[in-house]
């Protein structure tokens, strides 16, 4: 078997349907041959943000994949790869390198070189017969934690090198990980004793799918929500207890709401600084739950951290806050003063 057929074999057994492409890369026509979709474009650029929108509408289960020509495609790759880390977001980058004896060699671009920096992971295949164990590691990670690009380099010299049969590659397994029951109880308990929560949701509520629990937790507590960009609609924006998304320009409601909040829930985010994202006001107390245990005080000081899958998470919280909070509370007040809000910041 050539290497470019067992790749796209890999890439079809993990469930890749489309590959984005920018030609010359002979992934493209093996990608063909196995049923996998090639979709072309025009800039590099682009390319990646394709793959990207494929695998957040998906929630990470169907993973984007982008390949391009070694040299000045690649290099213009690289601000797409590059907003893939910023935003943790699962991509399979398969640019094209120069021939082994040449890639270390000035002026030519070395991808997985230069693109370490911001990328989960980054390898380029030097021994086809390990073509097995590089995409092992490179889907384990796209599969598993905190989101971000993987780049495998596939040496121009390599195409017509055989793989050994039969291919030894079986889709790897995806797993998730939750909070420390104590920090649960601890952050139950501040919800539930809070006179004025606010819930701030991120893009990790979409990855995890918990959209259920997130509007449950809301309901049974009445407390309002608001969301980063990239988590907007984990929470209805039609529903009594929306806020409204918040970015660069916020709902008058969102800043009000969590000026006047005494615990503020961060749930799925990262609490990022950045202009694109809604201010945290200082000296409030935050409970951060977030994939990336590195997040944890990066920008704004927390009082709990709950570190994992926002799934698991919003169910411990559930199941704590629901041995004393047993129905949902009133949120008559709340939802009545939130579309006050608007108004006067329509006024």
């Amino acid at each position: 078997m050539k290497l470019g057929t067992a790749i796209a074999e890999i890439m079809k057994r993990e469930g890749i349907e489309i590959l984005c492409g920018y030609p010359v890369n002979h992934l493209i026509e093996h990608a063909a041959n196995a049923n996998i979709r090639p979709v072309m474009v025009r800039q590099e650029r682009i390319g990646l943000h394709m793959a990207d929108a494929i695998s957040r509408v998906t929630s990470g289960r169907s993973i984007g994949a982008f390949c391009m020509q070694h040299g000045p495609a690649a290099e213009n790759a690289m601000g797409g790869v590059a907003q893939c880390f910023g935003e943790s977001v699962p991509v399979l980058v398969l640019p094209m390198g120069y021939a082994r004896r040449i890639s270390n060699i000035e002026p030519n671009f070395n991808s997985s070189q230069a693109m370490k920096a911001f990328s989960k992971s980054s390898e380029p295949i030097v021994l086809a017969s390990e073509v097995a164990n590089i995409f092992r590691r490179a889907f384990t990670r796209l599969k598993n934690g905190r989101g971000g690009p993987v780049i495998v380099e596939i040496p121009a010299d390599m195409w017509n090198e055989e793989v050994p049969e039969p291919l030894n590659y079986t889709p790897v397994l995806r797993t998730r990980y939750g909070p420390d029951p104590v920090h649960v109880k601890e952050a139950a308990a501040l919800l539930v004793n809070a006179k004025r929560p606010v819930i701030y949701a991120g893009q990790g509520v979409h990855y995890a799918k918990a959209w259920p629990q997130l509007k449950r937790l809301a309901e049974r507590l009445a407390i309002p929500v608001t969301t980063s960009l990239g988590g907007k609609s984990s929470f209805p924006e039609t529903h009594p207890l929306s806020l409204g998304s918040g970015g660069l320009a916020v709902p008058r409601a969102v800043p009000k709401f969590l000026g006047e909040a005494d615990v503020i829930f961060g749930i799925g985010c990262s609490f990022t600084e950045t202009n694109f994202g809604v201010k945290m006001p200082a000296g409030k107390t935050i409970i951060h739950s977030t994939l990336d245990p590195n997040h944890l005080n990066k920008d704004v000081e927390c009082r709990i951290g709950l570190v994992g899958d926002a799934g698991l998470v919003l169910d411990a919280l559930l199941d704590e806050i629901e041995k004393t909070v047993n129905s949902d509370r009133d949120a008559s007040a709340v939802a009545a003063e939130i579309p006050t809000s608007h108004k006067e910041g329509l006024a």
